[in-house]
């Protein structure tokens, strides 16, 4: 089910805050109730992955209750044990799911001989089953450090199964929301704010995303686009990923917050970044930040000598692909971004163009020149087509301009020219400051649009609920 559509807004969101409001929050009749919305909202499309959830749930509550178990007596092998076994239980679980297919697609094409000795699999992909485990992974990590484990097996399957961040995150990390869980009030102005934070991130998928995923579908089902049109494509594309995925994030946010529970920021205005490490700890903060503390840093972080350090990073930065997809492009994508990270930390140029506004200035446009060519790979089927569409993109035999790059120009436009200012700080600055009311009277009028384009059914995907 998705957050943009009808059944979401007038029939699952009305009752399950009708049902919130009335249940007492003793005898947890509040998370019970959240509890099971969360299951209806996840069996909704396909009810039998639910299952796959709740054994993942279960298996993880059961490995760190052996965990602390062992702690407790003395057993520092017990509890390694138990720790590898969660671990393994996990990677294997999203390892079935997300990556059979792709590996014995992968070992038929390199062994064409042995075919018929490996079958290739079609194991459909439950909806954010890499979100999910790991928030049961970090949980799982974080009572092997010394964390509590969750005695009632309730609340750990509401940590997990919490509905706004279930599908599409943010990454939630279990000591940051546990105690909201176990003890919360909720009030007005809280709930009004995260009205108002759903509707902003609503208005963001459906009148910008929706409006640019339009513009880079057209571009990148084009076999022979021009140079302007290959161009107009990746940068829409780069509009449409963020404005979907920070939609979503918003939508999260402010469902959470309706419910009294807060949880963590994943975007902060990416494309103003002046360097490539910047990007990455602005964009998609909730995984960066889990790669970093339960990767990075075990790894020994920065800590280490360089040729260590370029290790840890690579490493990190292959994992990173390899969360987002089953594929070489997301492989590819993440080693690449790995290279330009790892050559910006060991010469110390992220760090002066931090401190240097001109040095920022100058490297701006390459980070931005290198998160759309990334984009381009992360949107491509195969690295064929990624390598073909470059091609397009810096003049091989295509015109410069074509028809279909006058008519989406001139038919997207406006929405282009908005998208693009949203994706800074210079609209929120505006509002927040001296404009609020506005802000606030100019959200609602957009969502009664977008509210309009959704009963219309316009196109309206959604990017990561593919990962």
């Amino acid at each position: 089910m998705l957050f943009s559509s009808i059944e979401f807004l007038f029939l699952f969101l009305p009752v399950v805050l009708a049902g919130y409001c009335l249940l007492p929050f003793r005898h947890g009749l509040k998370n019970l109730w959240l509890l099971a919305a969360s299951l209806c909202f996840y069996a909704w499309g396909e009810p039998r992955f639910v299952f796959a959830m709740i054994a993942s749930i279960a298996f993880n509550y059961l490995m760190a209750l052996g965990i602390e178990a062992m702690r407790e007596h003395g057993n520092t092998s017990g509890a390694k044990l138990f720790l590898v076994s969660a671990i393994v239980g996990n990677l294997l679980l999203l390892g079935v799911y997300k990556y059979l297919n792709f590996a014995t697609a992968t070992l038929r094409a390199w062994f064409p001989a042995w075919q018929g000795a490996i079958p290739q699999t079609s194991i459909l992909l439950p909806l954010g089953i890499s979100f999910f485990t790991f928030q049961a992974l970090s949980y799982v990590v974080d009572v092997s450090r010394g964390e509590p484990a969750q005695r009632n097996p309730l609340l750990l399957a509401l940590y997990i199964a919490f509905f706004p961040q279930l599908i599409a995150g943010p990454i939630v990390r279990y000591t940051s929301v546990i105690g909201q869980l176990r003890a919360r009030i909720t009030n007005w102005d809280q709930f009004t704010r995260g009205v108002f934070r759903f509707v902003a991130g609503f208005n963001k998928k459906m009148l910008l995303a929706n409006v640019m995923a339009e513009v880079a579908d057209a571009a990148f089902a084009t076999k022979a686009p021009s140079m302007l049109f290959a161009w107009f494509g990746a940068v829409a594309y780069t509009l449409q990923i963020y404005f979907d995925f920070s939609g979503y994030s918003d939508m999260a946010i402010g469902l959470a917050k309706m419910f009294g529970i807060e949880i963590p920021e994943n975007f902060n205005y990416p494309y103003m970044s002046k360097s490539v490490t910047e990007f990455w700890r602005r964009w998609h903060i909730s995984l960066g930040t889990w790669f970093r503390d339960y990767v990075y840093f075990p790894l020994g972080g920065s800590r280490v000598g360089r040729w260590r350090l370029a290790m840890n990073l690579m490493i990190v930065w292959v994992a990173t692909g390899i969360w987002h997809g089953a594929n070489w492009t997301f492989i590819t994508w993440g080693t690449l971004y790995g290279v330009l990270i790892m050559l910006e930390k060991l010469s110390g140029w992220a760090k002066r163009v931090d401190s240097s506004k001109v040095l920022g200035t100058v490297y701006r446009p390459f980070t931005l020149l290198v998160v759309i060519l990334g984009f381009v790979l992360f949107r491509s089927d195969n690295l064929s087509d990624a390598v073909r569409y470059f091609a397009v993109m810096f003049g091989t035999d295509r015109p410069v301009i074509d028809g279909c790059a006058i008519f989406w120009c001139r038919e997207t436009l406006v929405p282009f020219i908005v998208a693009v200012l949203a994706s800074t700080s210079l609209l929120w600055r505006i509002t927040s400051s001296h404009l609020v009311a506005v802000g606030y009277v100019l959200q609602f009028a957009m969502f009664i649009i977008s509210i309009s384009c959704l009963v219309m059914n316009v196109h309206n995907p959604f990017i990561y609920f593919n990962f």
